[in-house]
């Protein structure tokens, strides 16, 4: 028990050092689930003792969750409450920082309406537009962590004993976001280094396209003009570096919105809005979606695309080598904060501004004349294995080995 506590608070130590990087005055806003209490109460010593004005904290239920889907009226769907958007945007443009614990049930709306929920996101996404915004443009400091769920747990762990699946699960986030480590601080700077390197790589390449190959996979991916390969740290407004995810192993970057084309292949099941979507097919013609398969969660996924026009595109390319510390524990997270870092992989919707250069400075007309994919959506899937090749084709004309059987070269 002592060690748990003391890697308990040394990963509130990274979340608030590294990943959210709380400076003196600054507010943190946190939404989790109940189970999160003892580590939203060790973050909310260690802001506090960094400096933190405010802590503010938001609880969530994933049953009440469930049970609005159930027996709410249809209209609870297309109303969003104004007073939530007036405390976004308030908190956005005083430069708050934001911690979103995620450690959903992967099968907890399976009995939920597809429609309902595809519903429900649209409504909420739409209705918080500014926060979106600043949030996708990297102007304020954000984090998204886990911790074990019962529910969760049970999922990836089914042959364990309930107390053993939660404490598995506790010793895989300690690994994967490096609180194992004697000093989890110092690791991540060198951690964020190793990625820095490899968009480093990428830019000076400026790889007008990729070609993936894999089973089920022959994709061709363009880069519009002045894209940026972008790894694990960003700057907000404020010019305060934060690392938005904890784990990562990504470097990312957008494609162009008409430049996408081929088939790809899923290699992990999609936890999406509760309904766990697996084996996807996606084919693309000059960027957008013309078909789609899935042998589980096909309404989740037609939900998903018919969205809005953006939701027919990409918006994100990514780049995870197999041999990576997420993929090499071989388990199936059913999370995808933690399955987008073990695999490459793409993501359906809006793009990320700050990864075409001036994006951030672009309205949406400017955006949409660089090729910018622009949406409510943004939804990761997996789609990197050990199979994978990638080439990367220079503006000479020149292609170039980027990844084989899954790993940079």
């Amino acid at each position: 028990m002592e060690q748990f506590d003391e890697q308990l608070m040394k990963y509130a130590e990274i979340t608030v050092q590294i990943g959210l990087n709380i400076q003196k005055g600054q507010t943190l806003f946190v939404n989790a689930p109940l189970e999160a209490v003892d580590y939203v109460r060790s973050v909310t010593k260690q802001a506090y003792e960094v400096g933190a004005k405010h802590v503010y904290v938001e609880w969530h239920d994933e049953q009440l969750e469930l049970l609005k889907y159930l027996h709410a009226p249809e209209e609870a769907f297309t109303e969003f409450p104004k007073w939530r958007v007036q405390q976004a945007d308030q908190l956005v443009e005083e430069g708050a920082a934001f911690l979103s614990v995620y450690a959903s049930d992967p099968d907890l709306l399976q009995e939920a309406d597809p429609k309902r929920v595809a519903t429900n996101q649209k409504t909420r996404l739409t209705a918080l537009a500014k926060m979106r915004e600043y949030i996708q443009n990297m102007r304020i400091s954000w984090l998204i962590v886990s911790i074990p769920t019962k529910a969760w747990a049970a999922k990836v762990f089914p042959q364990m004993t309930p107390e053993q699946q939660i404490d598995k699960l506790w010793e895989y986030i300690f690994k994967t976001t490096r609180v194992d480590l004697e000093d989890p601080v110092a690791a991540w700077k060198q951690h964020i280094q190793a990625l820095q390197k490899r968009a480093a790589f990428l830019n000076e390449h400026n790889f007008r396209k990729l070609h993936y190959q894999a089973p089920g996979t022959d994709l061709t991916i363009e880069f519009p003009e002045g894209h940026i390969w972008i790894s694990a740290e960003s700057t907000n407004d404020q010019g305060v570096m934060f690392v938005p995810n904890m784990p990562t192993e990504e470097v990312f970057t957008m494609p162009k919105r008409d430049g996408v084309n081929g088939t790809v292949r899923s290699t992990m099941p999609l936890h999406y809005n509760g309904v766990l979507v697996e084996e996807l097919s996606v084919t693309f013609e000059k960027g957008r979606i013309i078909d789609f398969s899935a042998k589980q969660g096909y309404e989740a996924i037609k939900g998903l695309v018919d969205t809005d026009e953006g939701s027919h595109y990409l918006g994100e390319v990514a780049l995870v080598p197999h041999d990576s510390p997420i993929s090499n524990l071989n388990t199936l997270f059913f999370n995808t904060l933690f399955d987008e870092n073990a695999a490459c992989h793409v993501a359906i919707g809006s793009a990320y501004p700050v990864c075409i250069k001036n994006g951030t400075e672009m309205d949406e007309a400017e955006l949409a004349r660089h090729g910018v994919n622009q949406s409510v959506e943004h939804v990761d899937f997996m789609i990197g294995s050990k199979d994978l090749d990638i080439d990367g084709q220079t503006a000479s004309g020149e292609w170039i080995a980027v990844f084989r059987n899954g790993n940079w070269v």
